[in-house]
């Protein structure tokens, strides 16, 4: 159904439609309000209610096409290769190319008919959706109403034409120079292929948007740092100088103690600034920041009524917008002249510096806080791990030097106790003796002795204070940063839930209009196009004020959830299986290895199948990584998540829960589930009622979860965090590069180089932190979480971050495309993440060294059952006995080696056969258990109270930041009060100069400055006051 506007009777109103839709848009583009979607959803609603700024006569095609070719009076130069900057500039050579937007000409296979194109190609089509109009059969719709149009909404949305496309991007770029932005492009007009704008913000326009967004910048106000005192002073030189060697040789920075006071930019107080050049005073970083501000505000009301950048490169307007890296990372020439993207690549970047610190000001400087923070967090975190990795040496040492004098060991390795072991499995398997089981009992000494228990609480206090460095840290950085107080930026909502909110609401404005139908059919047809006008507009502001207060609820996102829910509960259930199958693998395996005739396959057993068990884990647990990074993406797109923010939270949160169980399911197996349901002699636990639940090894489940930890911790470093990093971009690239191929040799049949922008749209694009903060927040979950059984692991995770520190550093500076710098005062959910992992390995530690080690039965013997108060007798006391007459029929040794065997020993606390409450258990089990639950508890409340004693004694703010914020403030008062008392002093003589009588009104209760005369006090001058009237008297005065 449609109804149609009259084109000749509508003309005018809508021409001035058109131009005040321009003029709304320009002003979207330049009001520091633009945060608030009102205006924004007011434009576009304007054009929902059919105010079709244009209709389809050809005058007013003209008309349109001529508006937009005067806001697009684009710089074509022509190339020259000294006229580029080495592509870091416009043609010019002076203006910087603070931006680029890449789209793609696509080779057009097929010519329209004339008619068709003559209305689809110079027309711009608004649809309330964001998506674009179909063009087939335009040229016969002639009395279809622009109102029916604009509301009919279609679910799937049709690709965009290419000259759909154009005029979209012809739109968005005038309505950047209406934004003040400066735009260039080759002269050349491709028919396909790449094609690159290049933006520039001129010196207004980064003053205009460096005080919207409340950039700090310096003054020219230097102070001194607060001195130390003597022995400090000495102190902290000596340690400078021991630091030296290991300092990255970055030039020009500034280690002095005196630092540039800083404050919010403002237009009024540029005299204020440290400005030496205009063309410097913004740095690269900045400038990026400030365009990206723009192009993500920035609408096309006319054309698809979309906002932002973001959402046109989702739509496939371009392809990508990225700003420039500060040219070739390979330096050449005098080390002084180097940029800063090459002071990176050789002082940060390579592996030859990884004895070196970090340049964490420059990296700041380059890629942005965000960045910054993350690899200031990675560097104390690297820093951290030595002396853990120190501890850990140490504890394993004295695990190496006490192993020939422990008691327990010697007992087990000695032939002369004559241990005769149940079977490991039913009919095939045989008595066998326990001293066979040497080996494994001196290997578990080496991680479960005394020790590991200092060890376990040592890192529990470790990962407390890691956490309280890292919060002065940060607050050290902020304040050298410049980051105290900042405010967040309010964010635009996402493509996709714009997209979801448009349907929403299109879906409202169909059942609206279907109701009101009726009743304009009643109408009588004299209106006149003023009244038409007007309720239009009415009608449109009224839905403006709707679309404001109207979002997603949870109706509207309860499909979502409910997936979400099932799906991470199915990923739950695969993990399990997978640990499952592992487990059935391990039961079957051995049970076919001990029924083999070959003797060296019986004994080696064990060996074999936890060393092929642990690989197949560590495969699987690969794979399911990447199918669960996948996964959560997908998860969370169906919540439509309105911000950015909000997005990466809900992704960290759903990508670490599915992660965490994927890496530690198998290491929670064997720690507190393998063998405790295994059962006893003559009354096994069966799977598939063949195959016997698996057991510990004779030396304890401690030794097996070392092996687990040991190899899925390694092999997960090793292949996903360094092979997968530096293959899988190698890989991308190089497919790039094929894709490619055929471009880059007709450019060099041209004799035409690469362009700095060029050589950046062929790297990899910058995906956000996310992957490197995931393992490294795993890797500290094998650092905390078991430590108590693999003390090496500290040493392992600090081998790993010091290759990964530099490989993360090569990716950024040569591999990506720059980020845009963002703003961030902290590292967000993830130190949240880490405060809980702390506080649950405390737990976990606690349940390892009570449950599966034998600390504790080595404990309770001690001191309640030995005799000489040794651990004499202790495996003795551990082993009970077993009757062989009750085994079950057909599961009793067919072919015995060891003779009449009447009884057996396993390890457990029960009673003996003897007894009678045969093979119950007996008293020493419930001793050892309660001894085991008062050691979590003991264990548990000792940590938690050293815990908050370490963070209470430790501040989280510096003093000395406390006292340099401080002198901060009553700086900035200072010189603002010297600003205003001097403008006072240039009126006050101005007028003086002009009237010699005291002149009526304002200014003649002006306050002196000088003596009041007469012995009366000085009057204190109220410079506050006089800011306002001294900018409206004359903007000269501003500039004394």
């Amino acid at each position: 159904m449609a109804v149609r506007r009259s084109p000749s009777s509508t003309w005018t109103e809508s021409r001035e439609t058109g131009r005040g839709l321009i003029r709304v848009a320009t002003a979207l583009s330049e009001s520091s309000s633009i945060h608030s979607d009102a205006l924004y959803h007011l434009t576009r609603d304007v054009s929902v209610m059919g105010l079709d700024p244009l209709t389809s006569s050809t005058h007013r095609d003209q008309v349109w096409n001529e508006e937009a070719q005067s806001l697009l009076k684009v710089v074509s130069p022509a190339w020259s290769p000294k006229d580029g900057g080495e592509g870091l500039h416009f043609a010019d050579g002076r203006r910087k190319v603070d931006y680029v937007l890449v789209f793609h000409q696509r080779r057009h296979v097929s010519q329209r008919s004339p008619a068709s194109t003559s209305v689809s190609h110079d027309r711009l089509s608004v649809v309330s959706n964001g998506n674009f109009p179909p063009s087939e059969g335009k040229g016969n719709r002639e009395s279809v109403s622009i109102g029916e149009l604009f509301t009919e909404l279609d679910s799937e949305g049709a690709e965009p034409a290419d000259h759909d496309m154009h005029l979209v991007r012809q739109e968005f770029e005038a309505n950047l120079l209406e934004a003040g932005l400066e735009i260039e492009r080759d002269r050349e007009v491709k028919s396909h292929g790449l094609s690159f704008t290049r933006l520039h913000a001129p010196w207004p326009v980064l003053c205009r948007e460096a005080e919207f967004l409340k950039i700090k910048v310096p003054t020219k106000t230097r102070y001194e740092l607060k001195e130390e005192g003597a022995f400090s002073s000495s102190v902290s030189s000596v340690w400078r100088k021991l630091k030296q060697p290991f300092q990255p040789k970055v030039p020009h920075q500034d280690h002095g103690a005196t630092k540039f006071l800083t404050h919010c930019f403002s237009r009024e107080r540029l005299h204020l600034y440290n400005i030496t050049s205009k063309d410097t005073f913004f740095d690269n970083a900045t400038r990026g920041r400030i365009v990206y501000e723009i192009l993500r505000r920035t609408i096309c009301a006319r054309s698809c009524q979309t906002i932002g950048v973001t959402t046109l490169i989702a739509k496939g307007v371009y392809d990508a917008a990225f700003p420039l890296h500060d040219g070739d990372y390979k330096a050449s020439g005098d080390p002084e002249e180097r940029n800063d993207r090459q002071v990176l690549h050789e002082e940060w970047a390579r592996y030859s510096a990884f004895y070196k610190y970090q340049p964490i000001d420059l990296v700041r400087k380059y890629f942005g806080e965000k960045i910054g923070l993350y690899f200031a967090w990675l560097g104390v975190y690297t820093q951290l791990l030595v002396p853990a990795s120190i501890v850990g040496i140490f504890v394993f040492g004295y695990g190496v030097a006490t192993v020939d004098t422990n008691i327990p060991s010697l007992e087990m390795c000695d032939e002369r106790f004559n241990f005769t072991m149940c079977p490991l499995c039913d009919g095939a398997c045989d008595f066998w003796q326990l001293s066979t089981a040497c080996g494994t009992a001196r290997a578990s000494h080496l991680f479960d002795n005394p020790a590991t228990v200092f060890f376990a609480i040592f890192m529990s206090l470790w990962a407390v204070l890691f956490l309280e460095h890292w919060k002065r840290r940060q607050i050290s950085l902020s304040f050298s940063w410049d980051l105290t107080g900042i405010e967040e930026d309010e964010e635009h909502p996402r493509p996709k839930y714009e997209t979801v909110l448009l349907q929403k609401r299109q879906c409202k404005q169909k059942k609206k209009k279907k109701k009101n139908q009726p009743a304009k059919q009643e109408e009588d047809g004299t209106e006149t196009g003023k009244d038409r006008w007007r309720r239009q507009l009415l009608s449109a502001m009224a839905a403006g004020r709707l679309a404001t207060i109207e979002k997603l609820t949870w109706k509207d996102r309860l499909t979502g959830y409910c997936i979400n829910v099932s799906s991470i509960l199915f990923m739950f259930g695969l993990t399990f299986s997978a640990v499952f199958g592992v487990i059935v693998y391990r039961i079957t395996v051995s049970a076919l290895m001990a029924m083999s005739p070959d003797p060296e396959t019986k004994s080696n057993v064990r060996v074999t199948v936890t060393a092929t068990a642990v690989i197949i884990n560590l495969v699987v647990i690969l794979i399911l990584d990447e199918i669960y990074g996948a996964v959560a993406v997908w998860l969370t797109e169906l919540e439509i998540p309105k911000t950015e923010t909000n997005f990466e939270e809900r992704l960290v949160l759903k990508a670490f829960l599915l992660k965490f169980m994927n890496a530690y399911a198998p290491i929670f197996y064997v720690a507190f589930f393998k063998g405790r349901f295994a059962g006893r002699p003559g009354r096994y636990v069966y799977v598939f009622n063949d195959y016997r639940m698996e057991e510990c090894a004779p030396g304890g489940c401690l030794i097996e979860l070392c092996i687990q930890l040991s190899i899925i911790m390694l092999g997960k470093q090793l292949i996903q965090n360094n092979i997968f990093e530096i293959g899988i971009p190698k890989l991308k690239k190089l497919v790039r590069t094929l894709k490619d191929k055929g471009v880059a040799e007709k450019e060099a049949e041209e004799e035409r180089p690469p362009q700095q922008w060029n050589l950046d749209y062929a790297l990899a694009p910058f995906e956000g932190l996310t992957p490197e903060y995931m393992e490294m927040i795993i890797q500290f979950g094998f650092v905390s979480l078991f430590v108590a059984s693999f003390p090496l692991a500290p040493l392992f995770a600090l081998l790993n971050n010091i290759i990964e520190i530099r490989l993360d550093a090569k990716k950024f500076v040569t591999e990506l495309r720059r980020p845009v710098a963002a703003r961030a005062k902290d590292i967000g959910i993830w130190y949240n993440i880490l405060s809980g992992m702390g506080k649950f390995s405390v737990i976990i530690n606690a349940f390892v060294i009570s449950f599966t080690s034998d600390f504790i039965p080595r404990l309770v013997y001690q001191y309640m059952y030995s005799h000489t108060g040794t651990m004499h007798g202790f495996i003795d006391h551990t082993l009970s006995y077993f009757n062989v007459s009750n085994f079950k029929p057909g599961t009793a040794p067919h072919n015995s080696h060891h003779g009449d065997v009447t009884v057996c020993r396993y390890k457990d606390y029960r009673e003996p056969p003897w007894s009678a409450d045969a093979y119950q258990f007996s008293k020493q089990y419930w001793c050892v258990l309660a001894a085991r639950l008062a050691f979590v508890i003991l264990f548990q409340n000792l940590v938690m109270f050293l815990s908050l004693l370490v963070a209470w004694v430790i501040p989280d703010i510096p003093k000395t930041i406390v006292e340099q914020l401080k002198r901060e403030k009553k700086l900035l008062v200072d010189v603002f009060l010297r600003e205003e008392k001097d403008k006072l002093q240039l009126i006050q003589s101005l007028f003086a100069k002009d009237a010699p009588f005291p002149l009526p009104g304002r200014y003649s209760t002006l306050p002196q400055c000088g003596d009041s005369g007469a012995g009366g006090p000085r009057a204190r001058c109220r410079a506050a006051s006089f800011g306002s009237s001294s900018r409206n008297e004359n903007s000269r005065h501003t500039a004394v």
